[in-house]
């Protein structure tokens, strides 16, 4: 049985715009779709009966309004779902392990309180996808985590239609990007993107970044390396020998990259709008204070202008 896309959902507007983004992808990669709620969670000797009748029923509505909201808007999609004990990122992390990939909620700058709305339900994980919850789900996980922010619709997937307009029935979507650290080229980055670009009939623009060496890191004779323009054709040399076998692998994706001078996160920001995905990786690290984002994926994930792939790689 095909592994299916999972959807954490917490009643917020953030996590139905993240379930009705993974119905939609289901539909893309032809698998069913699991709806995940984390309850609140206390010590098998601190639990009653009565204590969890509360949680249980929230949780229960805010599935159903996952569900329905699924049916309204992407029909024809095969939906179970689950509801755990927290604590939230453990049950995500878990999931996650078990699924093709993870999507969640993201509030990103200026969103809606999610402990307001598990308030105005009378139950569930406060804070289920709030910052250090999706942020230890993005660092640990396994598998590719798929962040999504309250608003997002199906017409802003598609390319406008003959007349301008936004519309679910043209069929090309806006471009893939792919942030491609050409220092550590990561097949399963790469091949995410492609496959992301494939099932979308979209575009794949692969960006990376360079930086020049240090006029003190320099010895005698090395002052040429210094030229920008022979260090930006050197790159750009480099990323298409990179992407080639992805190409021939992937016939009918149409690919166009850039190369540029500068900081990784604030261009892909820049490229992230009017991108229908952005797909950046992340090394999975142990570190003394737990595992961590690295400074791209941190600041796409806060500040990019659509949905955020994060694919973890050795």
């Amino acid at each position: 049985m095909p592994q299916p896309i999972v959807a954490g959902v917490d009643g917020s507007a953030e996590s139905l715009a993240a379930a009705a983004w993974a119905a939609r992808e289901a539909v893309r990669r032809s698998l069913p779709l699991h709806l995940l709620h984390a309850s609140h969670w206390s010590p098998p000797g601190a639990r009653s009966d009565a204590g969890e009748a509360v949680p249980r029923h929230a949780a229960r509505r805010i599935l159903h309004e996952a569900g329905e909201h699924i049916a309204r808007t992407c029909p024809g999609v095969l939906v179970t779902d689950t509801q755990v004990d927290g604590p939230a990122s453990t049950a995500l992390l878990h999931a996650a392990d078990q699924a093709d990939l993870l999507v969640l909620g993201s509030r990103g700058h200026g969103g809606s309180s999610l402990l307001e709305r598990c308030r105005e339900l009378g139950g569930g994980f406060a804070g289920f996808l709030v910052g250090s919850v999706a942020q230890t789900v993005v660092a640990r996980a396994s598998r590719p985590v798929v962040l999504v922010r309250a608003g997002e619709e199906p017409e802003d997937e598609h390319l406008p239609n003959h007349e301008g307009n936004a519309s679910t029935r043209t069929p090309p979507c806006h471009e893939v990007v792919l942030g491609l650290d050409l220092a550590d080229p990561c097949d399963e980055v790469i091949g995410f993107a492609f496959e992301a670009a494939q099932v979308r009939g979209a575009t794949l623009h692969a960006v990376s970044t360079w930086t020049g060496p240090s006029p003190l890191s320099l010895g005698p004779g090395e002052i040429g390396l210094l030229d920008p323009l022979q260090l930006d054709e050197e790159w750009r040399r480099f990323l298409s020998a990179v992407l080639q076998p992805w190409r021939e692998k992937f016939p009918d994706v149409e690919v166009s990259q850039t190369v540029t001078e500068g900081k990784a996160g604030a261009r892909l920001v820049y490229a992230s709008s009017g991108a229908s995905l952005l797909v950046v990786g992340h090394r999975i690290r142990g570190a003394a204070l737990g595992f961590r984002t690295g400074p791209v994926a941190h600041t796409v994930i806060h500040h990019a202008n659509c949905p955020i792939a994060v694919v973890a790689h050795d």
